[in-house]
């Protein structure tokens, strides 16, 4: 079985990420970049099915700019056989990624892709669903255990009310959740393999897909920060403070 995980290069998750004087997007200038951590989910999922007899080949996928070539190669160093990097300078909305894997996944043919849920970045959580639609597969989010037998896949996933078990036909689509796993401590001898290991280098134009933005990010401002808490008296003042401060009764 052939599996394959999408991964995504994103400002580190330790890092405080401030927005740019012009409020035209987050300031990456010197910050350190890292693979999405639900990515590296998927990648060690993918490398437990593989260990476990479930999955022959793991091919990592990255769609951006020439440095998510490191982000491949982390994936790699985890346990990825090959990857492909998908090159564009393009600013890659969901959509579009989804179409450059729909044809990545055409000419590969994987019986399983495996994503994270959403990319800590822009919190679109659209990608797995999109490509599901466009390859019409069936999908299962938030997966917290996934299970392969034959030619199904079961996957648990976490919901508003507890937990939920699906059964998917192969080919399909799961996209991992925090609790799946905890993936593994990438050591230098494995990085040092990754270097060998084959990367592909590919343009949007080679798979024939158009990544023009459909949208247009007007401006990008932090938050707005919260006001100090204060104590009140009694429950008559409290009720007054949310009812004319806060107006939230």
């Amino acid at each position: 079985m052939k599996v394959l995980v999408p991964v995504k290069r994103v400002v580190d998750f330790n890092v405080k990420v401030r927005v740019k004087s012009d409020q035209s997007g987050v300031d990456i200038a010197n910050v350190k970049m890292s693979m999405n951590p639900f990515d590296e989910i998927a990648v060690e999922e993918a490398t437990r099915l593989k260990e476990a007899g479930k999955a022959t080949e793991i091919i990592a996928v990255s769609c951006g700019i020439l440095q998510s070539q490191e982000t491949l190669r982390t994936a790699m160093a985890i346990g990825a056989d090959r990857a492909i990097l998908v090159e564009t300078d393009v600013e890659l909305q969901p959509l579009a990624v989804a179409k450059l894997l729909k044809a990545i996944a055409d000419k590969e043919q994987p019986q399983l892709i495996i994503l994270g849920k959403q990319a800590i970045d822009d919190d679109a959580n659209q990608t797995g669903q999109m490509l599901a639609a466009l390859l019409d597969w069936p999908q299962a989010t938030y997966a917290s255990k996934i299970e392969i037998d034959g030619d199904k896949v079961k996957v648990t996933r976490e919901v508003d009310g507890g937990l939920e078990v699906v059964a998917l036909t192969l080919p399909a689509i799961v996209t991992t959740d925090l609790r799946l796993n905890e993936p593994r401590y990438v050591t230098l001898p494995n990085i040092m393999k990754a270097k060998k290991k084959t990367l592909e280098n590919i343009k949007p134009a080679d798979l024939g897909v158009d990544v023009t933005p459909r949208l247009k990010t007007l401006k990008v401002e932090e938050p707005a920060k919260r006001s100090a808490g204060i104590i009140v008296p009694d429950v008559k003042t409290l009720v007054e403070k949310l009812k004319n401060d806060a107006k939230v009764i």
